[in-house]
């Protein structure tokens, strides 16, 4: 790389990190390409991204943005995941290094928020934006409905009353008669 692409890499480095939520900062120590193809796969279907940087031109494009805390985990071969959905990008780096030791989490940032390992996997365990979303929408439709349902009841109610009065006096009259 000469220093001008050095410099291109860099911009377009900090512009991805101005513009996402979650880093996940990786350790793929020996891994194949075939590995490394398969994980950036999944990532990508998981709306997120894959990749290897020089942990010098990492550490200034991270300088200066929200993520400047994962800079002391950029030592040895790393490599950086990153998503807006910080949810997908945790799941597919701890769901991986469950089935190749090769990779190893070694922290990451959500915003500001520095995480160690623990804090990636724990975050992983959440359920994705989409299901949390889900989630929501069905929360809010619960009330509605169970408010309906009970404005409904008071109305059949009365009507049910208004009725047995009615069927009362409408019984009642042709005796008197």
């Amino acid at each position: 790389m000469d220093r001008t692409e050095k410099h291109a890499f860099v911009a377009s480095l900090a512009a991805v990190f101005a513009d996402t939520s979650m880093v996940v900062v990786t350790r793929n120590d020996g891994m194949t390409v075939a590995q490394v193809t398969g994980l950036r796969s999944r990532m990508r279907a998981a709306g997120a991204t894959f990749k290897v940087a020089k942990n010098r031109l990492a550490t200034l494009a991270l300088d200066g943005t929200r993520f400047d805390g994962i800079v002391p985990m950029l030592k040895g071969p790393t490599a950086l995941a990153w998503a807006h959905d910080p949810v997908a990008v945790a799941k597919v780096a701890v769901e991986f290094a469950k089935t190749n030791d090769k990779l190893v989490i070694l922290g990451g940032a959500l915003g500001t928020q520095t995480l160690n390992a623990d804090g990636v996997r724990a975050l992983a365990e959440l359920p994705s934006l989409d299901v949390l979303r889900a989630q929501l929408v069905g929360l809010i439709a619960t009330p509605a409905t169970r408010i309906a349902g009970v404005l409904q009841a008071p109305a059949g109610q009365l009507a049910r009353v208004f009725g047995a009065y009615a069927k009362k006096d409408a019984e009642a009259e042709p005796e008197a008669a």
